[in-house]
């Protein structure tokens, strides 16, 4: 039984390393399922029987990069013990992981078209948006902001961050889109710190 698993495991593992390169490099739209089992070199049958369909396989490709993306902001914040800094490292983990080739068609482009923004806003808000949201309230809470909504914060700056990864993305000629993209967001914050914290 335990080796059925393991094997199971592998093959779902397999489907989603591949079938990730593929959603990634060409898009949804121009990913066919027939690419992604030839490489595999498993069957149909294989993909349908895990994954159902092809909307399905870019689901639990869309929830990987989520998670993935979240656990580097929170790790790449974590990396400070000062709040404020804190949140700068993670709004600038957030950008340079969502500019990433593996990650950018996926996360911004397909996931919201593909999924709908309902799907799209829930699997942010488990993921990245969460740990915003948290790091906000904590720097709220110790006195680093002026007196705002975490709510309305949070949503407006995961949505600047949104749109600055796809600028970013939209420039690729510009070296110093994310660098300018990161001081922007930066000098965004500051704005809405609590002067007795400068």
């Amino acid at each position: 039984m335990r080796k059925n698993k393991m094997k199971t495991d592998a093959t779902v593992q397999k489907l989603l390393s591949i079938a990730r390169k593929h959603f990634a490099e060409k898009g949804y739209a121009n990913t066919a399922l027939e690419d992604i089992v030839i490489e595999t070199n498993l069957t149909r049958g294989a993909l349908y029987h895990h994954f159902k369909h092809k909307k399905g396989l870019f689901f639990h490709i869309f929830e990987l990069v989520q998670k993935e993306v979240g656990e580097r902001v929170e790790k790449e914040a974590l990396k400070s013990e000062e709040p404020w800094e804190q949140l700068l490292l993670g709004c600038q983990a957030f950008l340079s992981a969502a500019v990433e080739e593996q990650n950018l068609k996926i996360l911004l482009i397909d996931g919201p078209a593909i999924l709908g923004w309902d799907v799209f806003r829930l699997m942010d808000e488990q993921n990245s948006m969460r740990h915003l949201r948290e790091q906000l309230q904590d720097l709220k809470n110790q006195g680093y902001l002026k007196p705002i909504s975490v709510d309305a914060l949070t949503h407006c700056l995961s949505g600047a961050m949104n749109e600055a990864a796809l600028w970013i993305a939209n420039n690729p000629d510009d070296e110093n889109s994310l660098e300018d993209a990161i001081a922007t967001i930066t000098k965004l914050l500051e704005g809405l710190k609590n002067s007795a914290k400068k």
